[in-house]
C-alpha cells in the first residue's frame, strides 16, 4: 500500500478521507473549498428565511388542551387548597401554541377578570384561569 501521510502517526498514514485525519496531519497547502461563499445565493432574500424560520416554529405548537370538567373541579380544589395553607405554587398554561410553566407565590385571584395574579422572579405576573392546564 502507498503511503498517504507520510508524516502522520500510523492510523493515519494510510487514510484517504481527509474528514477522518486529524487537522495538523493534513497537508497546509490543500485548498479549503469555498466556505460560506458557497451558501451566499441562498442568503440574497432575507424574508425566505424569516419565514423558513416561522414554519418551523410553527410545527412545534400544539392545540390548546380541552379540560373536563372533572380535571376543572380539580384544579379549582388546588388552587383553593394552595391559596389558603401554601401560597407557594408551579402552574402550566396555554400561551402562544405552547404549554409554559411558571412558579411562584400566589398574590390573589381575581374572579371579575378571571386571572390568577403571581409573584414571581421577576414582578407581578397575570395569568387567564381558563388557561391553566395544570397546578402543583
Amino acid at each position: 500500500m502507498k503511503i498517504i501521510n507520510p508524516n502522520a502517526p500510523d492510523e493515519y498514514k494510510y487514510g484517504t478521507d481527509y474528514r477522518k485525519i486529524h487537522t495538523e496531519y493534513l497537508n497546509p497547502r490543500m485548498p479549503k473549498g469555498r466556505g460560506k461563499v458557497k451558501w451566499s445565493p441562498f442568503a440574497t432574500i432575507p424574508e425566505q428565511h424569516e419565514r423558513l424560520k416561522q414554519y418551523k416554529e410553527d410545527q412545534n405548537k400544539i392545540d390548546k388542551p380541552q379540560l373536563s370538567d372533572h380535571q376543572l373541579n380539580e384544579l379549582n380544589d388546588t388552587l383553593v387548597f394552595k391559596m389558603f395553607h401554601d401560597p407557594q405554587i408551579e402552574v402550566s398554561y396555554f400561551e402562544g401554541g405552547y404549554i409554559r410553566k411558571i412558579s411562584g407565590y400566589i398574590h390573589k385571584i381575581d374572579t371579575h377578570e378571571q386571572c390568577l395574579h403571581l409573584y414571581e422572579e421577576t414582578g407581578l405576573i397575570k395569568i387567564k384561569l381558563s388557561e391553566i392546564t395544570e397546578i402543583k
